[in-house]
């Protein structure tokens, strides 16, 4: 039982790494793009929304689902300690305790994760309304 204890440990802290590192490499890369970007040379206002939306819906999604991951992994955990309870017919206090705490890592973990991506979106978010108006004023004419 070890095995899968570490099996869900693993496999639910590294996809929400994983998710995390996503989250800040396209963040980092929008935000360049977003400075260098000249909206006077977009003939059309959705060639520039097109081009400077890419890549948020991930960060979104990430900032969405992360927390489902965290609690996956939770239940997971508490069903494993709850069998291995069922198991061992022996109810030891510290056990449970220590297995019930580890499981409800994953939970903070998905939140560690989606509060910073969260913030990224609306970050980013605001910084295309703010490309697209500039290209209207630059269009006015």
């Amino acid at each position: 039982m070890n095995y899968l204890k570490e099996i869900i440990d693993y496999g639910v802290i590294g996809l929400l790494i994983f998710m995390s590192f996503l989250s800040v490499w396209f963040f980092i890369e929008r935000w360049l793009y977003y400075r260098s970007v000249r909206v006077e040379e977009f003939k059309h206002k959705e060639e520039l929304e097109v081009e400077v939306s890419k890549y948020l819906s991930l960060i979104a999604t990430i900032a969405s689902s992360a927390p489902y991951i965290g609690l996956l992994g939770t239940v997971l955990g508490i069903m494993l300690t709850f069998y291995t309870m069922g198991q061992s017919g022996i109810v030891n206090t510290k056990e449970i305790m220590i297995g019930l705490a580890l499981a409800l890592k994953a939970t903070a973990m998905g939140l560690i994760v989606a509060i910073p991506a969260t913030w990224f979106y609306n970050y980013l978010t605001r910084k295309v309304e703010v490309l697209l108006a500039r290209w209207d004023v630059a269009h006015e004419a």
